[in-house]
């Protein structure tokens, strides 16, 4: 089939040209040695016009028709003053399709997957406010909802952007000859609302984490000693002995040790999402012509790189390293070598502590850790024999129930609870940590010492059922409410443990928030590359945030540590 070839003069129409226009020419020529001629024609030329810069554009149809012409030549003359002189020029042939289509389907997807986000972010709110004991609808649930909303649509941009760059990548770069899909051109609406969109979700996922860093370092929390005084008889008279305190510290530390501890390396990732792009070469795809070769030989033509495929390369690489670090971290390492979150509820269960979570105001996590030998402040060889006992299954459970060996749960206080654990505590902290002279004349001190016997005191009779007024009930969740995160019934006169074999505490630490960290790292790196074109430098700079909130996790969450376990800041090494 022989197509027309309309020829558009860009000095004569001007640099724009849509290619159904109706002004396009039919000749054109390559040089012009006789319009610079000068009172007659056999004069020496003045100069000469050279057709410099040759567009060969070709509209590729979505349909089975065209809707306009196919081809359109584009042509660009200069005038060259000396006919010695050379002239460079240039021949291009340029692709180009309706993106119509691609926009729409992406603001469909944007409009479905927006209002979902919205839904989830409501659901989040009123599991918030439920778990807060929140009355009323102030400033603080306001904040929590747009926190929540900045979350779930960061993972709608996210996912947006993602589909739209591996969609290119497939139906590009899977073509082998004939073309049948273009790339959007390069400034043009789609590539403008890639780009929009894939800062959007950084800027909301940043706020997610930043929401989440304010959350875990706020939580409140307090180790519960089972241990009992123990009477001595020094020179015929009887004397108590107070429990150490070293279980106490042991334990404050194995969870301040645990806070920033994550189900990938970050090191490791960053090297090898590095080797896969710069070495073995996985960024040469993101160029903008159908060439495969991981490789080219050096001198070769090199098509400009793709923004939408560049992204699409490195997320995935990221995306897919990271999943694997997952999968080999819960599926191998755990099982087989260390699970750092259950050696932690072990500990706790050898040294006679429970710790009690408080990430909401009426909600938060139980990790039972008394001793079912009654002491843990033993000699070696009476801890080892203990544990033999409990490997021949000799003694009782460890779980808070008898018949039990659940030992974690999550917790749904009453109002009541939390209202007398609050007037409790409040002492410890009108008392300033200014004082640290360990003076037992030291009123601040003495204060801060008879309230944490009395809170310890409190919760102790409270797991053991001493109050009537304030007992609680030990019962699983509903499935509904493990999908949806949040708890139908309200503890109006009882408390609610629920049972939790999967270690839920772990929310209050990175552990459970690995999606959040890895889709941040993710995007930050991609957005650093999408400014810089650099995948190195994007590696330097990802790696100083990782650390640097790492750190910021790392020391905020330590003083919060020892300020509500009342540990001091220098025993948490």
């Amino acid at each position: 089939m022989v197509w027309p070839i309309p020829v558009w003069n860009a000095g004569l129409n001007g640099i724009t040209n849509p290619i159904s226009s109706t002004n396009a020419l039919r000749r054109f020529f390559l040089v012009d040695g006789i319009s610079g001629r000068i009172g007659n024609i056999s004069n020496p030329p003045t100069y000469i016009t050279v057709a410099t810069s040759l567009t060969l554009s070709v509209y590729v149809t979505t349909g089975a028709t065209w809707d306009q012409p196919p081809f359109q030549l584009t042509i660009q003359y200069q005038r060259i003053p000396s006919i010695s002189r050379t002239a460079q020029v240039s021949f291009a042939v340029t692709y180009s399709q309706s993106q119509g289509t691609y926009k729409r389907d992406t603001d469909i997807a944007l409009a479905i997957l927006g209002s979902l986000a919205g839904l989830y972010a409501i659901l989040e709110t009123s599991s918030w406010i439920r778990r807060s004991g929140q009355q009323n609808i102030g400033i603080m649930v306001i904040i929590k909802f747009l926190a929540f909303l900045s979350g779930c649509l960061a993972n709608t941009f996210f996912l947006i952007t993602l589909g739209t760059a591996i969609y290119w990548l497939i139906a590009f770069k899977g073509q082998s000859s004939a073309v049948h899909v273009t790339l959007p051109p390069a400034g043009g609406q789609v590539e403008t609302d890639f780009i929009i969109y894939l800062s959007v979700a950084f800027a909301l996922k940043t706020l997610e984490l930043i929401h989440l860093l304010v959350t875990q370092l706020t939580v409140s929390i307090f180790l519960i000693d089972w241990e009992k005084t123990k009477e001595k008889i020094i020179s015929g008279l009887q004397e108590k002995s107070h429990a150490s305190i070293w279980r106490t510290i042991l334990v404050a530390n194995e969870w301040n040790e645990i806070q920033t501890v994550r189900k990938i390396s970050p090191m490791f990732q960053l090297f090898s999402v590095l080797l896969l792009l710069e070495v073995v070469g996985l960024k040469n795809i993101a160029t903008k012509d159908l060439s495969l070769n991981l490789n080219p030989p050096i001198g070769t033509y090199l098509a400009p790189w793709s923004i939408i495929l560049r992204y699409g390369i490195a997320a995935s690489m990221w995306l897919a390293v990271g999943i694997l670090q997952v999968l080999f971290f819960i599926v191998i390492y755990e099982r087989f070598f260390e699970d750092k979150v259950r050696q932690f509820t072990d500990l706790c269960s050898l040294s006679n502590v429970s710790v009690f979570i408080l990430t909401h105001r009426c909600y938060g996590y139980y990790i039972h850790g008394r001793s079912v030998h009654g002491q843990a402040d033993v000699s070696m060889e009476t801890m080892l024999i203990n544990l033999k006992k409990e490997e021949e299954n000799l003694c009782p459970l460890r779980g808070l129930e008898p018949s039990s060996d659940i030992q974690t749960f999550e917790v749904l206080l009453s109002d009541r609870v939390r209202d007398q654990y609050e007037k409790i505590i409040e002492p410890l902290y009108e008392a300033p940590r200014g004082h640290r002279k360990m003076n037992e004349n030291n009123s601040l001190m003495q204060q801060r010492i008879k309230t944490y016997h009395t809170i310890n005191r409190f919760l102790s009779s409270f797991l053991d059922h001493v109050y009537r007024e304030m007992d609680y009930i030990v019962k699983d969740k509903l499935f509904l409410e493990h999908i949806l995160n949040m708890e139908f019934q309200q503890p109006v006169e009882r408390t609610f443990f629920f049972n939790d074999d999967s270690a839920r505490f772990s929310r209050s630490l990175f552990y459970s928030n690995e999606l959040v960290l890895l889709l941040f790292d993710t995007l930050l790196f991609c957005i650093i590359d999408l400014g810089t074109q650099n995948f190195m430098l994007a590696t330097i700079i990802t790696y100083i945030v990782q650390k640097l909130v790492e750190i910021l996790r790392y020391h905020i969450g330590r003083k919060n540590v020892s300020r509500q376990t009342m540990v001091e800041e220098n025993f948490l090494i």
